[in-house]
């Protein structure tokens, strides 16, 4: 038995016997030890994924999407890799350091900072803050003079770029709640306004025009238009400005017949011709490392037909691990994990538990029609955006991170209990 999409799974993820396995760990072994749902991460394909971003720009910077998924081990991965990280709340940052990367290695995004995650970043000696509003700029500015700092940052513009992509996580266009409009000439005014201040030092400008995305026209678009800014403010101000970083949001596949990204060489090889020489460049991708490294893993609890209308495949899980379906309309697909299976198939729609008819995992997945309670299914494409955007919508916990490679599986985020939920009222 062949994988349902190459590209959507972990590299090391095969068929052994009856069961699928991953990092050379079968599925049942999985469930048994450490219960479903959880979230089955391949190591080994991480730090590879990371490895070809590296290769891809050996002379400039890769920082990791962290809000694609994070947690203190995998901050250990990306300071082995040699990949610094992006954080947009102090939250992120807290990990960040937790898992030991130097504050140095860091930009720190977000379009509403508060007073106190920039005054944690300016004392916590943050690489870099990329500000995202005028009033942003006065307060770090202030921020940094009181602590005796010069604090380097970003100026996040909006190019005014068609993603492509869904509308929620389009974020390049001149209506975008991120940045400064280039159209409207607000970048350029917050350029000016960052270097009037001797306690901030304009380090680069930066662009991100939104996620899965799987052509390479709006990054060629947004690099041409970047670089022209770039060169027109150098030119206005008689300064050099060494860094253009253009974002993240390369795509990944998550089911048969969706569009092949292009691979992280050649998106820096079609951005590369527009940078100046004299600039460094930066990307930031997320997803299209954490995305396909990682394998939800459910039980199936009931299988309800409706005749005349559909088949229910009801698992343990739902929107409370992977909302994007919901939110989204983001489309998954899943296989039988636990056995091999020679029913002929039927169209079935995977749920989850939740008291919401919109919990629906996938729609049409074609599944062998003797699929019963006790199987095991498995979700490819499921690293990155679940676990972070994960919540206890009914109150269920959330469930465990995996980390599996060459045959051995350990938990590097525990799951949730019972206790954990109570813990918090009053």
């Amino acid at each position: 038995m062949t994988m349902v999409i190459e590209n959507g799974w972990p590299h090391t993820a095969s068929w052994a016997g009856e069961e699928l396995r991953i990092g050379g760990v079968g599925v049942r072994e999985l469930a048994a030890e450490f219960g479903t749902p959880a979230y089955v991460l391949d190591e080994e394909d991480f730090l590879e994924r990371c490895a070809r971003w590296r290769q891809a720009l050996p002379d400039g910077e890769v920082h990791y999407g962290g809000k694609a998924f994070l947690c203190p081990e995998v901050v250990r991965w990306l300071d082995t890799a040699g990949l610094c990280l992006d954080v947009c709340t102090g939250g992120e940052l807290a990990v960040a350091v937790a898992g030991g990367m130097d504050p140095a290695r860091v930009v720190f995004h977000g379009n509403n900072k508060s007073l106190a995650e920039l005054r944690r970043a300016v004392s916590w000696r943050v690489g870099c803050v990329v500000v995202d509003s005028f009033s942003e700029i006065g307060r770090l500015a202030a921020l940094a003079a009181e602590a005796g700092v010069r604090q380097s940052v970003m100026v996040r513009v909006t190019p005014g770029v068609e993603a492509h992509t869904h509308e929620f996580i389009a974020t390049g266009g001149d209506d975008s709640k991120f940045g400064f409009s280039l159209r409207a000439g607000l970048a350029a005014e917050a350029v000016r306004r960052v270097l009037a201040e001797p306690s901030l030092e304009l380090t680069g400008l930066h662009s991100h025009i939104g996620s899965q995305i799987t052509d390479l026209a709006g990054f060629t678009l947004a690099a041409h238009r970047m670089a022209g800014f770039l060169r027109a403010m150098e030119d206005e101000h008689g300064v050099t400005i060494p860094k253009l970083d253009l974002g993240g949001g390369l795509g990944i596949v998550h089911r048969n017949g969706d569009p092949l990204p292009p691979r992280p060489d050649e998106v820096v090889a079609a951005v590369r011709e527009a940078v100046p020489d004299h600039v460094r460049l930066a990307v930031e991708p997320g997803r299209s490392i954490a995305g396909p490294t990682a394998v939800a893993l459910y039980e199936v609890g009931t299988v309800k037909e409706i005749p005349g209308a559909r088949t229910y495949v009801s698992v343990d899980g739902g929107m409370s691990d992977n909302p994007r379906p919901a939110m989204y309309g983001a489309a998954y697909t899943a296989v039988l994990a636990s056995r091999l299976s020679t029913a002929p198939t039927r169209e079935v729609t995977v749920v989850g538990k939740h008291c919401e008819s919109g919990d629906v995992l996938v729609r049409d997945l074609p599944l062998p029609s003797d699929v019963r309670p006790g199987d095991l299914l498995a979700v490819p494409a499921s690293g990155a955006y679940q676990r972070s955007m994960a919540s206890n919508y009914n109150h269920v916990t959330r469930p465990p991170v995996v980390a599996v490679r060459d045959g051995v599986a350990r938990v590097i985020v525990r799951r949730e209990t019972e206790e954990d939920l109570l813990r918090l009222y009053v």
